[in-house]
């Protein structure tokens, strides 16, 4: 991660779920969040994203306060609008609908015009044997590059 293009990854969503679409979103933020997320002060402890009237919120996205903020400094977990077009919002809630699926925050960057961009994942939970499956599969890739190296 690079102090220019911060990127901020959600690591425990690839251990709780098998993602099956990506999409790259915008956001609609404060300059308060957008100065926060340049300095990587972003959890994703419990976030989710819902669709509302045709329209995509993500929810519970801890952006820390700016740190030199003043009185008009934005709350951490307020509710964020994601911009997609209407074709793509109507194609993910088709799949929302199908049983077992959800819509997680799997990374936030800035694109090359300085822009927060949030890639939303459609994803289908696994269960206690997927996720055992796939700490067998890490350990094995562990062991494999200690050999290479």
């Amino acid at each position: 991660m690079s102090n220019n293009n911060p990127e901020i990854k959600n690591r425990s969503v690839f251990h709780e779920y098998f993602i099956d679409a990506k999409y790259d979103a915008g956001m609609v933020l404060l300059g308060t969040e957008i100065k926060s997320i340049k300095a990587g002060k972003v959890s994703f402890n419990d976030s989710y994203c819902l669709i509302t009237d045709g329209e995509i919120w993500l929810k519970s996205l801890n952006i820390a306060q700016y740190t030199h903020g003043t009185t008009n400094n934005h709350d951490p977990v307020r509710d964020r609008k994601l911009l997609l077009h209407k074709k793509e919002i109507t194609k993910i809630a088709a799949k929302l609908k199908e049983k077992g699926y959800t819509l997680v925050p799997l990374r936030i960057f800035l694109n090359s015009k300085g822009l927060a961009k949030i890639e939303i994942g459609l994803a289908k939970g696994k269960k206690l044997h997927d996720k055992r499956e796939s700490i067998k599969q890490k350990d094995v890739e562990r062991e494999m590059k200690r050999f290479v190296k």
